[in-house]
């Protein structure tokens, strides 16, 4: 089934989301990490297809940012460079970032997309309008999202779901002719 396929049998849900949520680990990266020194800490490799896709949807006015269990220079440099609506870091209890996003935005559950890839996102995964894991997660994790990608961790994953939901919204990059 194609990605546009995907996106007409999900569009019940995903038509009605403003927010979108990623984990950090195992998602916007390959869940490797690295320490890289006291100054820095660990360390991740960011996918640049998924931070392109959150410019594109936060352009057409989605609020976009991360909950992660995770806390780092590196995390914080990426989300100050992409100018992200939000981020929640450093608590693998990601209940009250959750409820935080749906009273910030004014937002009811079922407007939040979530997309996380372990068992302490499934919280969120369960709660959320629409959610999305990767195919290298556990089985309870899987069986409890919406849809799983085709993409794994870190390989562009976050971006498959963000063109899922452009493509629900009919919403296209802008490109203005030179």
């Amino acid at each position: 089934m194609s990605l546009k396929e995907a996106a007409r049998v999900h569009a019940h849900k995903l038509k009605k989301i403003k927010v979108v949520a990623f984990d950090l680990d195992g998602i916007l990266t390959n869940a490797y990490i690295w320490w890289a020194s006291e100054e820095v800490g660990f360390n991740r490799s960011f996918n640049i297809y998924d931070g392109y896709g959150m410019k594109v949807l936060m352009k057409a006015g989605l609020k976009v940012g991360v909950i992660t269990g995770g806390d780092s220079v590196s995390v914080s440099k990426r989300v100050e460079n992409l100018k992200l609506s939000f981020c929640y870091m450093g608590n693998e209890d990601k209940r009250e970032a959750f409820k935080d996003l749906m009273v910030k935005y004014s937002v009811n559950a079922d407007e939040i997309l979530y997309m996380g890839d372990e068992l302490f996102d499934l919280p969120l995964l369960r709660k959320a309008g629409f959610s999305a894991t990767v195919p290298n997660t556990s089985d309870e994790v899987k069986e409890a999202v919406d849809y799983v990608t085709i993409r794994k961790s870190g390989e562009g994953c976050a971006r498959e779901v963000m063109d899922l939901l452009r493509y629900a919204q009919d919403i296209l990059p802008i490109h203005e002719d030179f």
